[in-house]
């Protein structure tokens, strides 16, 4: 199960983003967690991924995994 508590996340979008606010943002500071949510709705629901989840995740996006 992973832990849904969010209290003390540090949101943080790409360096790469635009300033239009139409991006993810990512909170990796929380133990057994990486969280995200939408940047334009910041008090809205999050997902929730264990670190090997998020790095799974992540690697498939590298891979072109999810490209149409």
């Amino acid at each position: 199960m992973i832990p849904r508590d969010l209290t003390g996340a540090e949101f943080r979008k790409s360096s790469l983003s635009g300033g239009n606010n139409d991006c993810v943002e990512v909170a990796t500071n929380l133990p057994g967690l990486v969280a995200v949510r939408d940047s334009k709705d910041p008090s809205g629901p999050a997902l929730a991924f264990t670190p090997a989840q998020w790095r799974s995740f992540i690697g498939r996006v590298h891979t072109g995994a999810f490209d149409a």
